[in-house]
């Protein structure tokens, strides 16, 4: 029988690898990947990099050993249908998120400057001064939580996972 997977865990999984891929958290070098194995419940975390390494067998010899693992915990995920792949930053679409939170703003005023506020470039920082400039980092932080629950649930569901 398949393990009944908790959302949180799956939430913390896609949270983790769009952090780490978003070029605004300064990690623009590589993108990360998670997967779910729907036999074990393990999720795992594998960079472009491993899985080039595993695409073009390159000897693991040339990695150091913490690497060494990662590029064969990368051929397992590759070898095996047990895997589902979560859903990725182009999934989750986080000015998306960000867009419809400032559309959930009932005050008009407020929600025309936070509106303001994600145009153009530095989307992001601009974001995150305002929301606590009006003391709305609380309100954000659990409307970008329940839309992260409702994209894993969708995932789950969409693939027969029991959550």
């Amino acid at each position: 029988m398949a393990p009944i997977f908790k959302i949180q865990d799956v939430v913390n999984e896609i949270d983790t690898i769009s952090s780490f891929s978003n070029e605004h958290y300064g990690y623009i070098n590589n993108e990360y990947h998670a997967y779910l194995n729907r036999q074990t419940g393990e999720l795992v975390t594998i960079s472009n990099e491993e899985i080039r390494a595993v695409e073009e067998e390159h000897e693991l010899e040339d990695y150091p050993n913490w690497q060494q693992e990662m590029i064969q915990q990368a051929r397992k995920v590759f070898e095996s249908d047990d895997y589902l792949p979560l859903p990725s930053k182009f999934e989750i679409h986080e000015y998306s998120i960000i867009k419809q939170f400032c559309y959930s703003i009932e005050d008009a005023e407020l929600s025309n400057e936070l509106l303001f506020q994600i145009q153009g470039s530095g989307v992001f920082r601009r974001f995150k001064h305002a929301i606590h400039r009006y003391n709305l980092a609380e309100d954000w932080y659990s409307y970008r939580q329940q839309a992260l629950e409702q994209i894993a649930i969708d995932c789950l569901k969409a693939n027969s996972i029991p959550y």
